[in-house]
């Protein structure tokens, strides 16, 4: 396990600071929490989750033409033929990489693949969600926010993509798309802390509050 973990780092050396390695180890953390709950298998679930970012930084570079879900999937099942790992453990691990993202176009079908797939929404939304969502707009030189243009009319990796934009899209629906007990739980409190958060949010900006 530690040459996969320094592996999974070593592949966040030029990532962005909203999708580098402390967010994978978060999603770990969330990982083994939620897996222990729902009775998972906590080694393909450790795997997984050191892994699933990798092909990251090749989707940042292209500005969102590479899906790093499926670029990872490819660069981890290269990484880990070397390893005496089961042919059903294997095809699990890449199966949840390759399903993680909530954009995607696969489905998560195991229980592994379900709870990293939440443990990465959960990442997403509440306190740290907020944070990132600004971080990420920051790295794309994105505008702090524009009350004149509806989100829904603006496209990604542009000015544009601002962190309220990211909210409105994608973070408010992410509660709706959570796979697992556990993760509909705690999904539901860091919705609500965004919801509020966001609701301040404009007022401020149109300096009612």
């Amino acid at each position: 396990m530690t040459d996969i973990k320094a592996f999974a780092q070593k592949c966040f050396s030029y990532a962005n600071g909203s999708h580098n390695w402390e967010h994978s180890c978060r999603v770990y953390s969330l990982c083994m929490h939620i897996g222990q709950k729902e009775g998972a298998d906590l080694e393909v679930l450790k795997i997984a989750a050191y892994l699933h970012d990798i092909g990251r930084h090749w989707q940042d570079k292209s500005k969102g033409t590479v899906c790093h879900a499926q670029k990872g999937a490819q660069m981890a099942k290269s990484f880990l033929d070397k390893y005496e790992i089961s042919e059903d453990k294997m095809w699990n691990i890449i199966h949840c990489i390759r399903s993680h993202r909530f954009r995607g176009d696969t489905m998560p079908e195991t229980l592994e693949a379900k709870i990293l797939f939440d443990a990465d929404k959960l990442d997403a939304i509440g306190a740290i969600g907020i944070a990132r969502a600004f971080q990420f707009a920051g790295e794309l030189g994105a505008k702090f926010h524009n009350p004149h243009v509806e989100p829904e009319d603006t496209k990604p990796y542009t000015e544009e993509d601002t962190g309220y934009r990211e909210f409105k899209l994608k973070l408010s629906k992410i509660k709706e798309h959570m796979l697992t007990k556990e993760g509909r739980l705690m999904a539901e409190e860091r919705h609500a802390f965004m919801e509020h958060f966001f609701e301040r949010f404009l007022q401020e900006h149109e300096g009612h509050k």
